[in-house]
C-alpha cells in the first residue's frame, strides 16, 4: 500500500476506467490545460489527449446538456463542476434529461453520467459558494448522489461510479483534496448504497457523510474517554441510503444522532428520522437528535461562519441528550 491525497486518488480512479473503455471522457472547466481547479485531473491531458480531457466554456448548462447527448449515443462522459453551486446553472439537463431518460424513454437510452466536483462549505467562500446540496439531488428519482468522507473511499466509489448505467452525482470537498491515505495498489471497487461502519459502539448511533464525517469520529473518540460508546456510521450514499445498516444499529444502542453539514429543512437527516421512527420507534429508548447548519446561509466572516458551522462540543452535547446525561 501506498499514500495517497484525495485529489490523486479521483485522478487514479478516472484513470484507471479510461484505460479500460475509451467511450468515457472528462469534460469541464480547467480540467485538461490547467489540471483541474484544484489538481484532481492532473496528468490525465497528457495521458488521454485533448480529445478525451476536454476544457469547457463557463457554460454549465451547455456541456451539461453535451454530456447527456453524449452519454444517450453511448459514451460514459464524467463531468467536473468546479463547484456543485455552479452545476445549478446546468441543473435543468441533470433533473429533466439526465434523471428522466432512461424512463421517459421505456428503457431504450441509459445515461451513464458522472457528475462530480466539490459540495458544501469551504471556508470564507460566501454564501453563493458553501452550499449543500446532497438533499437537492437525493429527492430526485433516477439519480444516484454519493459522498465520500476519505480517499480510500472516494476511490472506490468513484471507480464504481463511473461504471454505473444511471447518472451519478459524485459529492467531494474542497477541504478534503489534501486528504491523504494508505490506498492499496490492487484494483478495488465499493458498492453504491452500502453505509459503512467507522466505529463501533453500544450506547448511541452516529449517523453522517462527506468531509463533516471527521468531526463525527472525533466526536465519537472524545466521548469514548467519558465512558460513552459511540458507533459511527458513514452513510458513503445517500441516494440509495442504506436504511438496514442504521436501522440494524438503532436497535442495538437504542439511540440515534444524525450530523449534516446542510439546512435542516427538508434535509437528509430529516429523511433518516422519519424513516427510524416508521421502522424502529419502538426501539428508541430517547428522542432522535441531529446537528445541521442554522437554517440561513452562510456567513462570509470568519467570526460568524464559525459561529454557523456544526462545532465538536455540539456534536458531543447532543449525544450527551441522547444518553441523559449532562
Amino acid at each position: 500500500m501506498a499514500e495517497y491525497t484525495f485529489r490523486e486518488v479521483i485522478a487514479q480512479a478516472m484513470s484507471e476506467e479510461m484505460r479500460k473503455d475509451e467511450s468515457i471522457f472528462l469534460m469541464g472547466e480547467e480540467v485538461a490545460e490547467y489540471n483541474g481547479a484544484y489538481k484532481a485531473s492532473k496528468g490525465m491531458l497528457d495521458e488521454f489527449g485533448p480529445k478525451r480531457i476536454i476544457d469547457t466554456p463557463i457554460a454549465e448548462l451547455g456541456f451539461t446538456g453535451i454530456a447527456v447527448g453524449a452519454a444517450m449515443n453511448g459514451n460514459r462522459p464524467i463531468v467536473e463542476y468546479m463547484t456543485f453551486n455552479f452545476s445549478l446553472v446546468g441543473i435543468d439537463q441533470i433533473i429533466n434529461n439526465a434523471a428522466k431518460i432512461r424512463q421517459m424513454s421505456g428503457g431504450q437510452w441509459n445515461c451513464p453520467i458522472v457528475f462530480r466536483g466539490p459540495t458544501a462549505s469551504a471556508g470564507q467562500l460566501g454564501a453563493t459558494h458553501s452550499q449543500a446540496f446532497e438533499n437537492w439531488f437525493a429527492n430526485v428519482p433516477g439519480l444516484k448522489v454519493v459522498v465520500p468522507s476519505n480517499p480510500y473511499d472516494a476511490k472506490g466509489l468513484l471507480k464504481t461510479a463511473i461504471q454505473d448505467n444511471d447518472p451519478v452525482i459524485f459529492m467531494e470537498s474542497e477541504q478534503m483534496y489534501g486528504d491523504k491515505m494508505e490506498i492499496p495498489e490492487e484494483e478495488y471497487y465499493l458498492p453504491i448504497g452500502k453505509a459503512d461502519i467507522k466505529r463501533e459502539g453500544t450506547d448511541v448511533t452516529l449517523v453522517s457523510f462527506g468531509k463533516i464525517m471527521k468531526l463525527a469520529i472525533q466526536a465519537a473518540e472524545d466521548m469514548a474517554k467519558e465512558g460513552i460508546s459511540v458507533e459511527v456510521i458513514d452513510l458513503r450514499t445517500v441516494r440509495p441510503l442504506d436504511f438496514d445498516t442504521v436501522l440494524a444499529s438503532v436497535k442495538k444502542t437504542n439511540r440515534l444522532v444524525i450530523l449534516e453539514e446542510a439546512w435542516p429543512f427538508g434535509s437528509v437527516s430529516s429523511e433518516i428520522t422519519y424513516m427510524v421512527q416508521q421502522k424502529a420507534f419502538d426501539y428508541l429508548d430517547a428522542p432522535i437528535k441531529r446537528i445541521t447548519t442554522p437554517d440561513a446561509p452562510a456567513p462570509y466572516s470568519a467570526a460568524l461562519f464559525a459561529e454557523w458551522f456544526p462545532k465538536l462540543e455540539k456534536v458531543k452535547e447532543e449525544i450527551k441528550k441522547a444518553m441523559y446525561v449532562k
